[in-house]
């Protein structure tokens, strides 16, 4: 263990949601009253892949990539519960799972 002292959740993260929220209100907003930009956003493509969106995309990852341990991921075969856990939960519940709460929303919501 280093003898670094362990820091607290930091600002930005600590109100991750109301930036969500806030980025979300100003994309809507961008296109109800400014419709050119996201016009012109959505044109700027190569091999058909939109490039605002890719770098945007990595600019939400890399810091994430940086934080990650590396030298511990040499330690993950030693205990596979954890990837077990993960992949179990990605793999066999999560799309049963969104499947069941979409049939329901969409019952519920197409038939009055």
């Amino acid at each position: 263990m280093s003898n670094q002292k362990a820091q607290g959740i930091g600002f930005f993260e600590k109100y991750l949601t109301i930036w969500v929220l806030l980025c979300m209100i100003v994309g809507i907003l961008i296109g109800k009253f400014l419709p050119t930009v996201p016009n012109i956003l959505e044109k700027i493509q190569f091999a058909g892949q939109n490039i605002p969106i890719a770098i945007l995309i990595w600019i939400m990852i890399y810091p994430m990539m940086m934080k990650i341990d590396f030298q511990s991921i040499k330690n993950v075969g030693k205990h596979p519960q954890a990837i077990l856990i993960s992949t179990g939960s990605s793999w066999l519940i999560k799309p049963f799972l969104m499947f069941g709460l979409a049939t329901l929303f969409l019952r519920l919501y197409f038939n009055h």
